[in-house]
């Protein structure tokens, strides 16, 4: 027996807090786990499922998979999200919270909630196209044209090194879209958006002006619209691909579903 085990104490032993090794972990441990995922798993069935278009997915490439989103299709039994997954959008939300911090600590007045503490947003197409944006700034201590329109997004390593290399509009078209409607949509049209991405591995920060890109607005807001409009008619838009096993679709929530779907 080690040293290291000879100094824990009975109640340390009884507590299960001898080192474990990868081939034996304490059976309390596993419990302990999956009690976890289980909570945040009930807690996400609990969880409302939205009734109209996000902006924040119109961008995606497949008008189909965001149909059924605002359909609510039932997603693929083995393709719900993991309790690993959901961590990792929780963790994505307190960080936003961090990097909201970081702005006002350095003197700039940014604002995420109306007088009645809610997000501020947009709703169009009588509530069935809406957007929650994560801020405004209306002053700082840089000069810069205000108020201008804030998002925030986490990325891992090589995602956030893709922002620096490629910017926003190539390195996540998704986000480029999500920015281009907020701006329309709250009249912010005038003034850049400040865009935000914080390394999750790193803590780096990359920083993007975007300038208003109405072309992309306008492009997106029809393209919500049609989808709106096939929706309500109960006519499914054409798949992306001629292949289940397009790259897409092998990793879309709704694969056999869509494929199963006439």
């Amino acid at each position: 027996m080690s040293d290291n085990l000879k100094k824990l104490t009975i109640s340390q032993r009884a507590a299960g807090l001898v080192p474990q090794s990868p081939s034996k972990i304490n059976p309390l441990v596993l419990q302990i786990k999956e009690a976890v995922d289980q909570g945040i798993l009930k807690n996400e069935k609990k969880r409302e499922r939205r009734k109209y278009i996000g902006a924040s997915s119109i961008g995606d490439e497949c008008s189909r998979k965001i149909q059924y989103r605002y359909l609510n299709y039932p997603s693929d039994p083995n393709k719900d999200f993991s309790a690993r997954t959901l961590r990792i959008f929780q963790f994505g939300h307190e960080i936003e919270d961090y990097a909201a911090k970081w702005l006002r600590d350095a003197g700039f007045d940014l604002r995420t909630e109306d007088k009645n503490g809610k997000q501020f947003g947009f709703s169009i197409a009588d509530g069935e196209i809406k957007g929650h944006i994560d801020g405004v700034i209306c002053d700082g201590p840089v000069t810069a044209s205000y108020p201008m329109l804030w998002e925030c997004k986490s990325a891992n390593d090589s995602k956030f090194k893709a922002f620096e290399k490629h910017g926003t509009a190539k390195a996540n078209p998704v986000y480029a879209t999500q920015v281009a409607l907020y701006q329309a949509y709250m009249e912010l049209t005038e003034t850049p958006c400040l865009f935000t991405v914080v390394n999750k591995n790193t803590s780096e920060i990359y920083y993007e002006i975007i300038p208003f890109n109405q072309k992309l607005a306008q492009e997106a807001s029809d393209r919500a619209v049609n989808i709106l409009t096939a929706a309500k008619a109960n006519d499914i838009l054409p798949r992306i691909a001629q292949s289940k096993d397009f790259f897409l679709c092998k990793f879309c929530e709704y694969q056999n579903a869509c494929w199963e779907h006439e």
